[in-house]
C-alpha cells in the first residue's frame, strides 16, 4: 500500500483517530497580499484542515491551526502526514510574500515563520508529533536554508522552547517602546541551529519548531499603557518570578490605551485560565489598574477534534 493511498476503510480510520495538531506563527497580519497567498497555500491539499485562524494586528502575527491525519507503515513507524506539505506551501508563500526587515510589531519573533507546533490529538502520541517535527525542521533547513532550532519532545535532550528564546535573544526588545522591527542583528547564532545554516538570512529569520503536550494560550488585557507595570505583572504571575505553576508570561504593548499579559498555560488543566485571570486581576489591582476578562487564542483540544471530524465529513 503507498504512503499516500491507503485504501478508503483504512483512511477514514486513522482520519478520525491518529490526528496531529500543527500550531503556526506567522510574523504577519498587515500586508493582506501575503496573507491571500499564505490562505490559498493552506487550502491546496483538502485533507488538511483549517480549524482556526487568529490575527493580531497590534503584534503583526498570524496563528493557523491546522489539523490532518498520520499513516503508518506495517510495523507501527508514521510514514506519511498530509500536514507536512501544507505547512511547507505555507512556509514558502510566507517567505514569498514577506521581509522581517521590513517587519515591526509589539509581539516578539526571530523569523518570517517563527514557531510551529506540533501537538498530538485523539489517539496519537507524542513521538508521531515529534517525527512530524523533525520532518519538517529538516526541510525547512534544506529547502528554504532557514537556521531550525528544534524544542520539547523534538529535541534530543527535550530542550524547552523558552530556554532556546532566551539564549537567541527572543525577549529583548529593539526598538523604541518595547517593540520588535526588523532582524535583531545578531552577530552570529549563540547556539548551532538543529537544522539548516549557521548563517542567517535577515529576510527570513530563523524558525523554531517542536512537538509537545497540549499547551493554552491565554490572554488578559490591562486597561493602561504602562508597559513597565505590565511587565512587573507578568513576571508575578509566571512560574520563573515565583508565581503560577506551569505558566509563562509576557507583558506587552497592545494597541493605543492597553497593555496584555500574554500568557502560556503549560498544564492547562492542572493551573487553567481562571488562576491566572485572579492572579492578574490582584496584581493590577495593587498597581491601581483595571483588568478585562481574558481570552484564548485557540480552541481547546476536544473542540478542534470536534471541528476537524466537522469539517472532513462534510467534505
Amino acid at each position: 500500500m503507498a504512503a499516500n493511498n491507503p485504501n478508503s476503510k483504512e483512511k477514514k480510520s486513522v482520519m478520525q483517530s491518529v490526528l496531529l495538531c500543527c500550531k503556526l506563527h506567522i510574523s504577519e497580519s498587515r500586508n493582506r497580499e501575503a496573507l491571500e497567498s499564505i490562505q490559498r497555500a493552506a487550502k491546496l491539499d483538502p485533507e488538511t484542515v483549517i480549524v482556526n485562524i487568529f490575527e493580531d494586528r497590534e503584534y503583526n502575527r498570524i496563528n493557523y491551526t491546522l489539523v490532518s491525519y498520520v499513516i503508518h507503515d506495517a510495523t507501527g513507524t508514521p510514514i506519511y502526514c498530509p500536514l507536512q506539505q501544507t505547512v511547507v506551501a505555507i512556509a514558502a508563500a510566507a517567505y514569498d510574500g514577506i521581509n522581517l526587515e521590513l517587519h515591526s510589531g509589539a509581539h516578539p519573533r526571530l523569523g518570517v515563520v517563527d514557531d510551529i507546533t506540533v501537538h498530538p490529538l485523539a489517539q496519537a502520541s507524542l513521538d508521531e508529533a515529534a517525527w512530524l517535527a523533525k520532518r519538517l525542521a529538516a526541510e525547512f533547513g534544506s529547502r528554504f536554508r532557514v537556521p531550525v532550532y528544534l524544542y520539547n519532545d523534538a529535541h534530543p535532550t527535550g530542550k524547552a522552547l523558552d530556554t532556546i528564546r532566551r539564549e537567541l535573544g527572543y525577549y529583548r526588545p529593539n526598538l523604541r517602546g518595547i517593540q520588535w522591527a526588523g532582524w535583531p542583528h545578531l552577530e552570529s547564532l549563540p547556539v548551532k541551529p538543529d537544522e539548516g545554516p549557521d548563517v542567517v538570512s535577515r529576510a527570513r529569520g530563523i524558525t523554531m519548531i517542536g512537538a509537545r503536550a497540549w499547551v493554552a494560550m491565554y490572554n488578559v488585557p490591562i486597561m493602561s499603557t504602562d508597559v513597565s507595570a505590565a511587565r512587573r505583572i507578568a513576571a508575578r504571575v509566571s512560574a520563573r518570578g515565583g508565581g503560577l505553576p506551569a505558566v509563562q508570561t509576557l507583558g506587552l504593548l497592545h494597541g493605543e490605551g492597553t497593555t496584555e499579559i500574554a500568557c502560556i498555560l503549560l498544564e492547562p488543566n492542572q493551573i487553567g485560565a481562571d488562576h491566572v485571570q485572579n492572579r492578574v486581576e490582584m496584581l493590577a489591582a495593587q498597581e491601581d489598574l483595571d483588568v478585562e476578562k481574558g481570552y484564548f487564542t485557540d480552541f481547546s483540544p476536544e473542540m478542534i477534534i470536534e471541528k476537524y471530524m466537522k469539517l472532513i465529513n462534510a467534505s
